[in-house]
């Protein structure tokens, strides 16, 4: 108690004789606090760019980002990780939330984005489709069928009328990335935006209209956020004109 009433007295001690009251600034931060947000692998880029803006029009709060992929993050939200905001890469894995009553408000829609194929620079091994990933000794790498990537990837080899290849099924884009860009796999299905952030050290091979899939990426607040206020802008700022020119400027496309 002593403690506390003295702590007081500084305090009052301090104002007096500076002519200052504390800081309104220090007081924000405190009732900000940090945002955290949990987003699909393939906004990686695109988010932490977005994140920059919003704390720059937001003094006082920071953004903190978990990405993996989408079944991963809601596994955890609904193990009860601290989360304020969800950004998944297809509407499956954030209807999970809804029907276990996470979410604060209807998701919204932000972007769009399409698969593609992803292959070494200069493209070694000639691949023009998907069919050609099926030719033998190509190592061939798939995000798993239960992750938005993968299963966009076995939608559009069934509109191509193709077989998917035997191979490893990883977790997320950024695996497969990974994977094609060290050499431990000549090709793999990620997305446009994937190949666009990692450009200079692997290239796209583009899929036709008639066999490609529109993945949809929603977003929303969730019912136990600590910093519910907060995460309405940042999901007001996403939906933004300056929050679409940065999803833009990464290639990921208005819904």
């Amino acid at each position: 108690m002593r403690q506390r009433i003295l702590a007081a007295l500084l305090g009052v001690v301090f104002c007096l004789a500076t002519g200052f009251p504390p800081s309104p600034a220090s007081a924000a931060d405190s009732a900000a606090g940090t945002l955290n947000v949990f987003a699909a692998s393939s906004l990686t880029a695109v988010f932490r760019a977005v994140g920059t803006a919003f704390e720059a029009a937001h003094p006082g709060v920071k953004v903190s980002f978990n990405f993996a992929g989408s079944p991963t993050l809601v596994q955890q939200i609904r193990e009860g990780a601290p989360a304020d905001v969800f950004a998944a890469a297809d509407e499956a894995n954030m209807q999970k939330l809804v029907e276990a009553g996470a979410v604060a408000d209807a998701p919204r829609i932000f972007a769009q984005n399409l698969p593609q194929i992803v292959v070494a620079r200069g493209n070694p091994h000639h691949i023009a489709g998907l069919a050609d990933l099926t030719r033998p000794g190509l190592v061939v790498v798939l995000c798993g069928e239960t992750v938005p990537a993968g299963r966009y990837a076995q939608e559009a080899f069934t509109k191509a009328g193709v077989t998917p290849p035997a191979g490893s099924r990883e977790l997320d884009v950024k695996a497969v990335v990974s994977k094609v860009a060290l050499g431990e796999a000549d090709a793999g299905v990620v997305y446009v935006t994937d190949v666009k952030a990692a450009r200079d050290s692997i290239e796209g091979v583009g899929l036709p209209v008639a066999h490609n899939v529109v993945a949809r990426y929603p977003i929303a607040a969730l019912r136990e956020a600590a910093h519910p206020d907060s995460a309405r802008a940042f999901l007001d700022f996403v939906l933004s004109d300056p929050g679409r020119k940065i999803l833009g400027d990464y290639g990921f496309l208005n819904p």
